[in-house]
């Protein structure tokens, strides 16, 4: 091949490549815009845990009532729901049975009389036989045992007399306290018996709301006593209670794996039985609050748009937690420093720059 041809073929490739290299350049980067909205910064507080557990409310004061003396039932005076006074007679036993029992424990004193009066002879018989020496101490001694048993059996027997003789007056079974019967246990015609319970009452005033806490949840409460918090009912929904805290179980229940606590409530008329809930306090923490207007729902995403430091949309992927007064908290997904955008019908493009209104 001639020179000639090797320097037209050298200037054809060189042709072709420069044509090829300019079909082929970068188009240039497309441009993402700008977007104008409202900016605020992310609010960070400390908020305090607080933790809502269930209760029920009870009375401050209940009495299972019943009988000192196993006897017959004679008349019962009252029903559920019934208002009654400290000392209103609510059950007549009959008083026969108590008597007999009395007159049982007076013949058991006076044979207890008869054994000391004999026990007390013959000791005095051992003292002088052995003032004599017709007798042993060892005899003295057993003498003054008997008649040292004999004086504690007289001493037993009277105070069962004392305490027989109080039972026969109390035919009468009365309420220990101001209060409302709850249920009514007998009917006329039933034996009583002392620990059966006749009639069951719950006091007029004073509730209280007895709630459990679960086991996780105890460390993370922070309770004393005399504390105060908040209380909701479920039988008057509405109304705000404070539960005064007044007693404390230092230990969990084995079957429930549950703590006790009990909240005097600051009202009366709340009926005993009722569901409630009080709200405890827990440890502080920091929170990340927004307005509830930056928050936008994409594909199922939850998000936010923040400004970064060049001043460019970038969206965030967050985890939301409960709203307050048009404020939501962030639980996952912002630091606290950002900036972000609110009032957006949708998330613009990532990188486009934000013009503050």
């Amino acid at each position: 091949m001639s020179k000639t041809w090797v320097w037209v073929l050298t200037l054809g490739v060189l042709a072709a490549g420069c044509k090829g290299g300019k079909d082929h350049v970068a188009a240039p980067a497309q441009e993402v815009g700008s977007v104008k909205a409202r900016v605020v910064a992310v609010n960070a507080v400390t908020k305090k845990e607080q933790h809502a557990v269930m209760g029920t409310v009870e009375a401050e004061k209940t009495a299972a009532v019943s009988s000192r003396v196993m006897a017959t039932v004679l008349a019962v005076h009252v029903k559920p729901g019934d208002r009654v006074r400290k000392g209103q007679v609510l059950v007549d036993i009959d008083p026969e049975t108590a008597k007999g029992q009395e007159a049982q424990a007076r013949g058991a004193l006076a044979q207890a009389r008869a054994a000391l009066a004999l026990a007390e002879r013959n000791f005095q018989r051992f003292k002088a036989l052995y003032e004599a020496k017709a007798a042993s101490e060892l005899e003295l001694d057993m003498a003054k045992m008997l008649y040292e048993q004999a004086k504690g059996a007289v001493e037993q027997a009277e105070g069962a007399v004392a305490a027989a003789s109080s039972v026969a007056r109390e035919s009468r079974v009365v309420a220990p306290f101001d209060g409302y019967v709850t249920a009514k246990l007998v009917e006329a015609g039933d034996l009583a018996a002392p620990g059966r319970p006749l009639v069951m009452l719950e006091s007029a005033t004073g509730r209280r709301l007895v709630v459990t806490v679960p086991e996780g949840t105890w460390s993370q409460v922070a309770l004393s006593l005399g504390q105060e918090v908040p209380v909701t009912l479920d039988a008057q929904p509405g109304r705000a209670f404070t539960g005064k805290v007044v007693e404390i179980t230092p230990s969990a229940d084995p079957a429930t794996h549950s703590f006790t606590v009990k909240l005097a409530l600051d009202q009366e008329g709340v009926p005993a039985g009722s569901a409630g809930r009080a709200l405890l306090p827990g440890a502080q923490r920091q929170a990340f609050l927004l307005p509830k207007e930056a928050v936008l729902n994409v594909g199922g995403l939850t998000m936010v748009v923040v400004v970064d430091a060049q001043g460019q949309a970038r969206s965030r992927v967050v985890t939301m937690g409960p709203e307050e007064n048009g404020m939501v908290e962030v639980l996952s997904g912002l630091s606290g420093s950002e900036r972000v955008l609110v009032d957006l019908p949708q998330p613009p493009a990532d990188g486009a720059r934000v013009e503050e209104v």
